[in-house]
């Protein structure tokens, strides 16, 4: 029995170790088999936790090496260090006159004119009939007890705008992509074109893909889309997530357009609009070659500057103006303080009713430097881009917003509540309204 305990007890160490060696390898194998599932998976298109999960955990780790460099900009993406902006920017050159009325036919200029009340041709669609009617433009089903605001027809000064006409403008459409792209003004727009649009079309020949960047509504007897692309700051930025995209800092990436872009060459009518989200103070450049994640700091309107460059050299290389259409509409008027057309107030747009009748009016929300530099890198774009100015016809508008009658998607307090100004929309506009006139100056230059 000695014998034979000390002949087990000196072979424990050799099984010891092969045990120890055999759990070792097994750990790593599984690991090693962990992580190979765990990239096949987020490769999985509809596995949407699992590929949250790994948009979180490489954004720490980019965070940790080089942030917003050259890797894709996302909502997650934020700076190592930020430098102040050094770089000239040209703003003096005036935008003339001659230049903005480029569109017009028969020397008239269909931007200039007056609003007038008319009940019996428009509006053009009924608000609750468009089953694409967005509940953020939805003012009467939300409550707002005028409905004036639907009865203005735009009246230019000498000549008539082109009467809408659904069929027509689908024939233009024939065989052919129509993007709006921009943001949630320009979004707007392209609701009101399917309200303006969809009665025509069969309910079984007709059809929309979810919200996306890039939603389609689909013709199918006329082979032609009509789609809104989410680009708020025309080039690629952390804010290009069409629901996710209120963010603390704005970050751009002024020398690039390549991906909004990618969905632009295939497309016969382009209509672009950016504005409204310049104006909310300074924005971070992060550069393609920048890789050490170091932003620079500018001025909203010099970065402004940089992304309409970088949108005209796409234009100037891309467009053939024989083949396809570029349309930029101008920027969108707020309507924040009424002491603007009414002095001595201190409201906004709430419970405002008709038009401003002066024509002379301009709100300080519309920025003449912004369009006067955005006139000039138009303008040198010559014939491959109309302009279509719908910002002097709409700041007249101070009825047409939504103000308190829209879905909000946060809880109003008690406080707000009591005082409806407070949270009034200012920005946004009713449909049917405004935003179907732009469409039919659209319709008018087609």
């Amino acid at each position: 029995m000695i014998q034979r305990w000390h002949k087990k007890k000196t072979q424990l160490p050799l099984i010891a170790i092969v045990f120890f060696l055999f759990v070792l390898c097994t750990i790593f194998y599984n690991e090693r088999r962990f992580q190979e599932i765990h990239r096949k998976e987020n490769r999985k298109p509809n596995d949407i936790a699992s590929r949250n999960d790994v948009k979180k955990t490489f954004s720490s780790l980019s965070r940790s090496s080089s942030k917003a460099s050259a890797g894709t900009l996302d909502r997650f993406s934020t700076c190592n260090t930020t430098v102040k902006y050094n770089g000239r920017s040209n703003l003096n050159t005036p935008l003339h006159q001659s230049d903005e009325q480029e569109n017009t036919k028969d020397s008239c200029n269909v931007f200039s004119g007056r609003w007038v009340f008319d009940n019996i041709s428009v509006p053009l669609y009924n608000e609750s009939d468009c089953p694409y009617m967005s509940d953020q433009l939805a003012c009467h089903k939300h409550g707002r007890p005028d409905l004036m605001y639907q009865n203005w027809r735009w009246q230019p000064h000498g000549c008539d705008l082109k009467r809408w006409n659904a069929t027509e403008m689908w024939d233009k459409l024939r065989g052919k992509r129509l993007m709006f792209v921009g943001d949630s003004l320009n979004r707007g727009q392209w609701i009101s074109m399917l309200c303006l649009l969809e009665s025509v079309i069969p309910a079984n020949k007709k059809s929309i893909t979810p919200n996306a960047p890039l939603t389609i509504f689909r013709a199918e007897e006329y082979n032609a889309t009509v789609e809104f692309q989410w680009a708020p700051l025309i080039v690629e930025s952390n804010s290009d997530d069409p629901v996710n995209h209120r963010l603390d800092e704005r970050i751009i990436r002024p020398d690039s357009v390549l991906r909004h872009a990618s969905e632009w060459d295939h497309v016969d009518i382009l209509v672009f609009n950016s504005y409204l989200w310049w104006r909310q103070g300074p924005v971070k450049l992060s550069w393609s070659n920048e890789e050490n994640g170091v932003c620079e700091e500018a001025e909203s309107l010099d970065a402004m500057e940089l992304a309409m460059n970088e949108w005209a050299k796409w234009i100037e290389s891309n467009v053939d103006p024989l083949k396809k259409k570029v349309f930029f509409v101008t920027m969108s008027p707020t309507h924040l303080w009424s002491r603007e057309w009414e002095p001595e107030t201190e409201g906004n747009c709430y419970n405002e009713k008709t038009p401003i009748e002066d024509e002379r009016y301009w709100g300080s929300g519309s920025d003449l430097p912004t369009m006067r530099m955005v006139g000039n890198i138009v303008n040198k774009l010559k014939s491959k881009v109309s302009v279509i100015n719908i910002t002097q016809m709409s700041e007249y508008r101070k009825d047409g917003h939504p103000s308190i009658y829209r879905k909000f998607w946060e809880s109003r307090s008690a406080e707000q509540l009591a005082n409806p100004a407070s949270y009034s929309d200012c920005i946004h506009w009713c449909l049917p309204g405004v935003p179907d006139v732009w469409n039919q100056l659209l319709f008018h230059f087609l």
